[in-house]
């Protein structure tokens, strides 16, 4: 039984829905949690995936605590019912621990997929190092997108053997995806991208990028399309009011700043193919971008993705406003720099992560073998010191 909720938990988790389905061991109960409304139907129609159960848990303004105590009383009546041998989670979010708690309690294998990621800072990103922490404690296979991921449950006393290194699904996705070309529904964007003007694409939400950094990076757009006449700047934009109030007083507007709705992926995917910088706070995409040889520019403090960062597609430049427009300008202008970026390689998946996912699933439940670790190369301690925070 594969649970998600969110957006991105969807992308990463539909390769493995594919995958279960084709697989002649498994029955796949699909069960999501409707975490993200809107965003999550779109990615499930996107991919073909019908859920044999939604919950449906969103609420306005709901918070974190509602929300966990919500999915897990919901999920708990869906166990009684189906008895999964396994559920399978994906990544950090609260849908994911809600998921992991409520299979221990009651005695269900958790496959926690995308496992071992870490900050190695409690509150950054919040709540999602916790969360992430919580459920590796309770999982009983680990999968690791890379063997980074694998080290950091390895120092922290994980059985090895618990643990497969699969590479990241969100790459099978994106190579998925990217073969359909998704036609834009703004008409303003296929207009855009058609004219072939340089592209900065921006994204941000994190919850403690909210208020006054957030207010910065919109002061920092503002600056840069004022300086960048020629350059168009797409932002779409969440859908969490919060994140809406800070940035809109700041670049509302301005000729050169595009506003969206919150795309769906097979139009942000498309996107970020047509890009030429992308500026965001998300973990996901410091995975896709790379994949399209973009560079990356993460607006935070700390990442639990160091590997790109080492392998040069990804920087991590933090929310200080003058920070985010040097760094933005220097690509720009700057030819060497945006191609030693942009030809980087990126370290996280080969397209074949479900189909590992699904082989340690079945060594799991006693029906089959493994498959080979995917060989992501280990950076050297200090290296990854150095690439973890600013």
């Amino acid at each position: 039984m594969p649970i998600y909720g969110t957006r991105p938990e969807a992308i990463k988790v539909a390769p493995i829905v594919k995958a279960l389905k084709e697989s002649e061991l498994f029955d796949c109960v699909v069960t999501v949690t409707g975490q993200h409304r809107e965003m999550l139907d779109q990615v499930n129609e996107l991919f073909d995936i019908t859920p044999d159960y939604d919950l449906d848990v969103i609420q306005p303004r709901q918070t974190l605590n509602s929300l966990l105590t919500r999915t897990i009383a919901g999920l708990d009546e869906i166990f009684e019912k189906e008895k999964p041998d396994a559920v399978v989670v994906q990544g950090d979010t609260t849908t994911s621990t809600a998921g992991a708690i409520a299979a221990f309690y009651r005695g269900i294998p958790v496959v926690h997929a995308e496992a071992g990621l870490r900050s190695h800072d409690i509150f950054s990103p919040f709540p999602e190092e916790a969360n992430r922490k919580m459920t590796s404690q309770i999982a009983s296979l680990h999968l690791a997108p890379t063997s980074l991921s694998k080290s950091n449950l390895v120092n922290e006393t994980f059985d090895p053997a618990t643990i497969s290194v699969t590479g990241n699904t969100v790459i099978d996705a994106l190579f998925t995806v990217v073969e359909k070309n998704v036609p834009f529904t703004d008409k303003k964007l296929e207009e855009l991208v058609a004219t072939g003007r340089k592209i900065v694409l921006i994204t941000t939400h994190r919850r403690e990028n909210q208020g006054e950094p957030m207010r910065g990076i919109g002061r920092a757009i503002a600056r840069l399309a004022a300086i960048e006449p020629d350059v168009e700047f797409i932002l779409p934009l969440h859908r969490n009011p919060a994140v809406r109030e800070a940035l809109l007083p700041e670049i509302d507007g301005l000729v050169n700043v595009t506003l969206t709705e919150p795309l769906a992926y097979g139009e942000f995917t498309r996107l970020i193919a047509a890009a030429n910088i992308v500026l965001t706070d998300s973990g996901g995409v410091q995975e896709e971008a790379p994949s399209l040889g973009k560079p990356v520019l993460v607006m935070r403090e700390n990442t639990e993705r160091p590997e790109a960062v080492v392998a040069g597609t990804v920087k991590l430049i933090g929310t200080n406003e003058e920070l985010i427009f040097e760094s933005v300008e220097l690509l720009l202008n700057d030819k060497a720099a945006y191609v030693a970026m942009a030809t980087a390689v990126n370290p996280y998946g080969d397209g074949l992560a479900a189909d590992r996912t699904v082989a340690a699933i079945a060594e799991l439940l006693n029906v089959g073998k493994r498959m080979a670790d995917f060989d992501s190369e280990l950076p050297s301690e200090d290296e990854l010191m150095d690439a973890t925070s600013i």
